[in-house]
């Protein structure tokens, strides 16, 4: 079973987007897949959250949550706010451990330090249970560079690989700055740029996520993930 964590610069940068088209390579290549959300917040009970979005773009995938969380807050606030139990990060490493798939994903939420619990544990701490890369969806406009620098330095600093960048919402008639952040990216985070998404794709159906997977990021990919260090 290989393992991929899935960050982010930020909220809304398109990373549900990417999981699926992940997901998506994977399943056409005939891989088992899973993809794990740890923490949902901003969603009621029964309401769709990001896992519900993976399965709509990327066809009949495996999906585990293991908490959410009503309030649009960082799972540690969002728990703590709702009198619930908060995220442990052990509890998301036993969870993947009990999987049986071809590839797990397993989707944070927000950026890499964003917090699970009041023992500051994070989806870097995930990462570093489970010995697995870190793939970093990034935005593509100006202050991108510094965010992911930054994550860069966290990873490197635990010890964790960062397999690469991918940009999530690439816009159809880029500026000066998105235009030059795709140079720049890999330069900052010492890590390759493994693909570029154009911007609206949540919108589109499962045929066109996946034609857009195999332009955007299939050349690069392959057919499934298999970077080095994945278990």
């Amino acid at each position: 079973m290989r393992t991929l964590i899935v960050t982010g610069t930020g909220t809304d940068v398109g990373k549900t987007v990417v999981v699926a088209a992940i997901a998506a390579l994977a399943r056409a290549a005939g891989e088992r897949v899973t993809v794990v959300k740890p923490a949902q917040t901003g969603v009621g009970p029964t309401d769709d959250g990001d896992l519900a979005e993976v399965v709509r773009l990327a066809g009949p995938v495996d999906t585990l949550e293991l908490a959410r969380y009503p309030e649009p807050l960082a799972p540690a606030t969002a728990a703590r706010r709702a009198g619930a139990t908060p995220m442990m990060a052990a509890q998301v490493v036993d969870a993947v451990g009990e999987l049986d798939a071809d590839l797990v994903i397993v989707e944070g939420a927000g950026g890499l330090l964003v917090r699970f619990n009041d023992l500051n544990e994070t989806l870097a701490d995930v990462a570093a249970g489970l010995d697995a890369p870190v793939l970093l969806v990034a935005s593509a406009g100006l202050g991108v560079l510094n965010t992911a620098a930054l994550t860069a330095e966290a990873l490197a600093r635990r010890g964790i690989p960062l397999a690469g960048v991918v940009v999530g919402a690439y816009p159809a008639e880029p500026d000066l700055a998105e235009r030059t952040n795709l140079e720049d990216l890999p330069r900052v985070t010492g890590a390759p740029l493994l693909g570029v998404l154009p911007a609206g794709l949540g919108g589109v159906d499962r045929e066109g996520l996946l034609a857009a997977a195999r332009c955007g990021i299939g050349p690069v990919l392959g057919g499934g993930w298999s970077p080095s260090g994945a278990s």
